[in-house]
């Protein structure tokens, strides 16, 4: 032992995972957001699907007018 130890207070817990948004039907901004999406998951870029998704989230609410 080195003398120094590191503790953690606990677990951490995240919580229920967020389901990934469906692009809105007819909407081409929409459909490409969903195939990058999977083009960057296949990629394993999984910041970058997170990005998409988030994209996606907002999109509809200033493209589509949903409230």
């Amino acid at each position: 032992m080195t003398g120094r130890q590191e503790l953690m207070d606990g677990p951490v817990y995240l919580g229920m995972p967020v389901p990934e948004p469906d692009p809105v039907r007819g909407c081409a901004k929409c459909a490409r957001l969903a195939i990058d999406r999977e083009r960057w998951r296949r990629a394993g870029d999984l910041t970058r699907v997170s990005d998409c998704n988030i994209w996606l989230r907002r999109h509809p609410t200033h493209e589509h007018k949903v409230l």
